[in-house]
Parts: structure tokens; sequence; C-alpha cells
């Protein structure tokens, strides 16, 4: 407890918002647990997005600036917050490669690199629906219009395209962290959305603390601890969305010799370039000692909360519903209702 104690006094301390390489930190965007520093839940707004995209590479620079412009032309992004967690990174660095410029982009250093970091209820967000995003996946607008739409209709749950899952491993009596062809109780931070009030009950209810604890320890998990709050809090299924073109850059798979660790199946039509080299920066690169590590997490949490409250869902959220039959129109084999 005095860990999170001083976590939190530095984090109040120490944040500092930069919209741009010259305009002030806005003092209301210093973070507290105090509910007066939380804004009133009615006056958020319904309908739109902030997006918290966590960044800790410089060698991500490049597409990190892609991935922020594109979002941010979104009509339904309200906002964007860029976490940045390696305080060696020369603010100068930053604010030359990133469009800080935008009013809607905005930057915050943070003290550290804990990884709990990434789930404070900054008072700046003024949405109910949040995304959680990674600093390589690449989303297109139409994948997140849909990903938020089924949020809005499924509003205690986490809405993702990254499924994983727990499993009981019957011979060795213990849980695992794994992946399941039909099934999945877990959704990955590198896309997800979810409302804010979970931030609010991540970062700041004492039933998590020790949990949280076991994340700044492990180095790893968080997303794990935010699927075992929102299943505690909620109540709600995790809801997968098709990914319906969505481009993970983290993936080890996209460069030759790559070896398959933690990452999720996508397509390229985002865009973006081949030339980005991002594979094997992040946490998830580290192969079979991950997998077991994320295993034990699922075990340490299910013994701190004294509960197991992930449960599975099974398929896929669809954007609409066509003809799967094959026809023969001018000579070739095509969807029945496609029109020559």
């Amino acid at each position: 407890m005095r860990h999170l104690s001083l976590l939190f006094l530095c984090f109040f301390i120490s944040l500092h918002l930069y919209t741009s390489a010259s305009s002030p930190p806005p003092p209301s965007l210093t973070f507290s647990c105090s509910p007066s520093s939380q804004p009133d839940p009615l006056t958020l707004i319904p309908d739109r997005l902030t997006i918290l995209i966590s960044g800790h590479s410089p060698r991500r620079l490049p597409l990190l600036r892609r991935l922020i412009l594109s979002l941010s032309n979104h009509p339904s992004v309200h906002s964007i917050f860029i976490l940045w967690s390696n305080p060696s990174t020369p603010l100068s660095l930053l604010s030359s490669s990133l469009p800080l410029s935008l009013p809607s982009i905005s930057l915050i250093p943070l003290p550290s690199s804990s990884l709990n970091l990434r789930f404070f209820p900054l008072p700046a967000i003024r949405t109910r629906a949040v995304a959680v995003s990674d600093d390589d996946v690449s989303v297109p607008h139409r994948s997140l219009s849909f990903g938020l739409s089924l949020w809005q209709g499924n509003p205690t749950s986490l809405v993702g395209f990254f499924p994983r899952s727990h499993d009981l491993d019957i011979s060795r009596r213990t849980w695992i962290y794994t992946v399941h062809p039909d099934r999945f109780s877990i959704l990955l931070t590198k896309f997800l959305i979810l409302d804010r009030e979970y931030l609010w009950k991540y970062s700041c209810s004492e039933n998590y603390a020790k949990a949280r604890y076991h994340v700044d320890k492990e180095r790893n998990c968080e997303d794990i601890l935010m699927n075992f709050v929102v299943a505690t809090e909620g109540g709600g299924l995790p809801v997968l969305v098709d990914a319906g073109g969505i481009r993970d850059w983290g993936d080890p798979r996209n460069g030759v010799g790559g070896n398959v660790s933690d990452v999720a199946v996508s397509h390229d039509d985002s865009g973006m370039s081949e030339g980005v080299e991002v594979k094997k920066v992040g946490l998830s690169s580290r192969g079979e000692m991950h997998w077991r590590k994320r295993g034990e997490c699922i075990r340490e949490f299910h013994k701190l909360l004294s509960k197991m409250p992930l449960r599975y869902n099974y398929g896929k959220m669809v954007q609409g519903v066509r003809e799967q039959a094959l026809c023969r129109k001018g000579g070739r084999l095509v969807s029945c209702d496609h029109e020559e």
C-alpha cells in the first residue's frame, strides 16, 4: 500500500500535459483519486470517443504519428491522449515527431513506466466511451465506427479486436492463459473500448490495490486485470469485433524470421508502410515465457480477488450479413448478390 500511495503522490506532483511545445500544461489534468477531481458523469459526451495511446519506444514515433493523424480524422473521436512512459525521451523529439499542434491531441509524459498508468481516469476525459490502444495498432475508420456502435449497445462490456482465453489445466489443477478457436474470455488492450467508469474502478478502488501492485511487480498483465475489473464490476461478456482491416504492426510475423508470440491475426488494408520497424519492441515479443507469466497473473488475480469472474463468449460481431453462396456470373464464380 505504501508503494501505491507513493506512486499516486508522484503522479499527482509530476504529471504535465503538453498540447504543443509552447503552450503551458493545464492544471486540470493533474491526476487525483479524489471524486471531486472527476467530471460529473451526466456531463460526459455519450456518442464520441476518447483514445488513450500508450507510447514508449522512440523507434515507433513515425508509426505513432501516422496512427494519430488517421484516428484524429475520425468524426467520432473527441480527443487523443498520448501517454508517454519513457522519461529518457527528449520532449523536443516528441514535439517535433508528433502532431501536437492539433487541438484534439495531447501529450502526457508519465513519471514512470508503470503499466497501471495507462488506465488512470484523467479529468480531461470528457466522453463516456474510452479506447485504450497500443502505439502499433492501425484501426480503419469503419472498424472503429463499428466497435463504438457495439460498445454503445454493450456499455458494461469490454469491446475489442484481439481475443485470448483463460482455462483450467485439469492435470495441474491450475489456471492458464491460452487461445481457443471457438471461445474467448479476455480482450487485449492492443485496442479495446470501455466505459470511463472502469478506469476509475481499476485505478482508485482499494479492492484492486494488491492486484495493481502485482502488475507493477511483474511489469505485465494490466490488460488481464482490467478484464477482471470489468467482469466483476459490470458483469457483461466481452464482445469481439470482426477485425475488418485492423493491422497489428507489433506482430513479429510482419518480419522475416519472426516468431509467433502474443499476437493476433490482422489484415493489411490500412495503407501503412511496410518499412516501419516495430517488431520485438513490446513486452509480448518474449514468447513462451510471456504466456507462462500471464497464466501466473490469472492465478494471482484469482487468489487476490477470491473469485474467477472471467466468462466465455462465443463468436464475433460482423458488419452486416451478406449472401455467402457463390453463383456463376460472367464466366466466373462470385457472390450471388454481386451485381455485374
